[in-house]
C-alpha cells in the first residue's frame, strides 16, 4: 500500500511538473506562463518531497522535506509576482486576448510610478476640490 502511495505521489508530481514545463513553452505571455508555472510546479515539487517523506520515513528526513515544502510555498508566489510585475514595469507586452489590465489606471509608464488606491486624484473620490471628509 505504501509502494502504491508513492508511487502515485511521484507520478502525480511528474506530472504537474510536465504541465508546468508545457505551459511554459505554450502559454501566450509572461503573466500567463508565471501563473501556469508557478501553481503547477509548486504543486509538483510538493507531491514529489511527500512521496520522499513516506519513502524514507525517518524524522530527519521528513522535517527537511516538510521544511524543502514550506519554502516552496512561500517563496514562489512572491517570486512569480515579483517577475510579473516587473516584467509589466519594463513594458513586457500582454496578450492580445487579454480582457483586463487592473494595474494600467495606476500605473504611468513614463515616469514608472505605481499610485496606490489611496493615492487617486481628486476627481476620482467624487468630491469637489479633493477635500477628505472630516
Amino acid at each position: 500500500m505504501i509502494e502504491f502511495l508513492k508511487g502515485t505521489l511521484i507520478l502525480s508530481g511528474a506530472i504537474f511538473m510536465f504541465l508546468a514545463a508545457l505551459g511554459l513553452v505554450r502559454l501566450p505571455d509572461l503573466l500567463t506562463r508565471m501563473h501556469a508555472t508557478t501553481k503547477a510546479a509548486t504543486l509538483g515539487a510538493t507531491l514529489i518531497m511527500l512521496a520522499v517523506a513516506v519513502h524514507f520515513a525517518e524524522v530527519a528526513v521528513v522535517a527537511r522535506a516538510l521544511g524543502v515544502i514550506f519554502f516552496i510555498l512561500m517563496t514562489a508566489p512572491v517570486a512569480a509576482h515579483v517577475i510579473g510585475r516587473a516584467g509589466y514595469f519594463v513594458g513586457v507586452r500582454l496578450w492580445s486576448g487579454t480582457v483586463k489590465d487592473e494595474l494600467k489606471p495606476h500605473y504611468n509608464p513614463l515616469t514608472h510610478e505605481l499610485k496606490s488606491g489611496l493615492e487617486t486624484e481628486p476627481h476620482d473620490r467624487g468630491e469637489p476640490g479633493g477635500r477628505t471628509p472630516s
